[in-house]
C-alpha cells in the first residue's frame, strides 16, 4: 500500500509539473514560431538540425524554451525538434548494474563486519529520471550504500549470516520506495559477501570445532551403551544353553583360521583349569 500510494504520488506530481511547464507564456510562443519559420525559411539546412534519432533502449525528452513540452517520452526511432528553443535529454532504459562498496557495519550484537553487494536497476519513468533528480544513476549508488547500513545496523551477527535473502529484500523495498518519485525500478539486490574480522573467525572455528568434539563423545558413549546391553543379553542367552558357547567357541576358531594365521590360542574354561589346580 505504502509503494503504491508512492507511485501515485509521483504520477501525480509529474502532471503538476507537466502542466506548469506547458504554459510557454506570450513570448515564449512568440519565439517558437520565430524559430518554426526561420526553420522552414532554410529548410535544406535546418532538416540536418531538426531530426533525431533515438535507439530502441533510449528515450528523449524535449525541453522547449526550458520547459517539458510532453507527457511522455520520444522514442524510439525518428522525431523533430525546433531548432534555438528546444533541447532534450536521452535517456537509457537498459538494466544498470552496480557494486556496492565493501562498508564497515557494525551490527545490532556490538560486531564489526564488512559486507558488499550488488544492485540492479532500471529508469522506468525518463521524465521523472531527468526533472527531479539531477543525476538519477549516482544518487541511486549513494543511497544503496547508506540503505545497506541502516538495514545491517538493525541485525544479530547470526541473521547477517544466516537471512542474506531477507536482507536483500529489505533493501529492495527500501531502495524501490526511495526511488520511486526518481523514475527509477530497483529490479534486484544481492548480498555478496561478508567478512569477519580474523579473530572473531578463529573464535567461531575454535566453538565449532568444540561444539563437534562434544557431539562426537556423546555418540561415542551412546554406541558404548548400546554394545553393553547388546552384550548383557547375548550372555544371558548363552548361560540359558551351554551348548551354545560351544558353537560360539567353534565359530570364533573358524574365524581365526580363516585368516591364516600361524599362531591360534585355545581358550580353556575357568572350571577345568580349577579342577587341575585343586588337585
Amino acid at each position: 500500500m505504502e509503494m503504491e500510494s508512492e507511485m501515485e504520488r509521483g504520477a501525480q506530481s509529474k502532471q503538476n509539473l507537466i502542466s506548469e511547464n506547458n504554459g510557454l507564456g506570450c513570448c515564449g510562443w512568440i519565439l517558437v514560431i520565430i524559430s518554426a519559420f526561420f526553420s522552414i525559411l532554410i529548410f535544406p539546412i535546418t532538416i540536418f538540425i531538426s531530426i533525431k534519432i533515438v535507439k530502441e533502449y533510449e528515450r528523449a525528452v524535449i525541453f522547449r524554451l526550458g520547459r517539458i513540452t510532453a507527457r511522455k517520452a520520444k522514442g524510439p526511432g525518428i522525431f523533430f525538434i525546433i531548432p534555438c528553443t528546444d533541447s532534450f535529454v536521452k535517456v537509457d532504459l537498459r538494466t544498470i548494474s552496480f557494486d556496492i562498496p565493501p562498508q564497515e557495519i557494525l551490527t545490532k550484537d556490538s560486531v564489526t563486519v564488512s559486507v558488499d553487494g550488488v544492485v540492479y536497476f532500471r529508469v522506468n519513468d525518463p521524465i521523472a529520471a531527468v526533472a527531479n533528480v539531477s543525476n538519477a544513476d549516482y544518487s541511486t549508488r549513494l543511497l544503496a550504500q547508506t540503505t545497506l547500513r541502516n538495514v545491517l545496523g538493525t541485525k544479530n551477527l547470526s541473521e547477517v549470516l544466516s537471512d542474506r535473502e531477507g536482507i536483500s529484500q529489505s533493501m529492495q523495498m527500501n531502495l524501490d520506495e526511495a526511488t520511486g518519485s526518481w523514475g527509477i525500478k530497483v529490479e534486484r539486490v544481492e548480498i555478496k559477501d561478508v567478512k569477519l574480522p580474523q579473530q572473531l573467525q578463529r573464535a567461531m572455528a575454535t566453538e565449532a570445532e568444540a561444539a563437534r568434539e562434544a557431539r562426537a563423545k556423546v555418540i561415542a558413549a551412546e554406541g558404548e551403551m548400546n554394545a553393553s546391553r547388546a552384550l548383557k543379553e547375548a550372555s544371558l542367552v548363552i548361560a540359558e544353553s551351554p551348548s551354545a558357547l560351544q558353537l560360539r567357541y567353534l565359530q570364533t576358531l573358524s574365524t581365526i583360521a580363516a585368516e591364516k594365521n600361524s599362531t591360534i590360542i585355545f581358550p580353556l574354561p575357568m572350571d577345568i583349569i580349577s579342577h587341575f589346580m585343586k588337585e
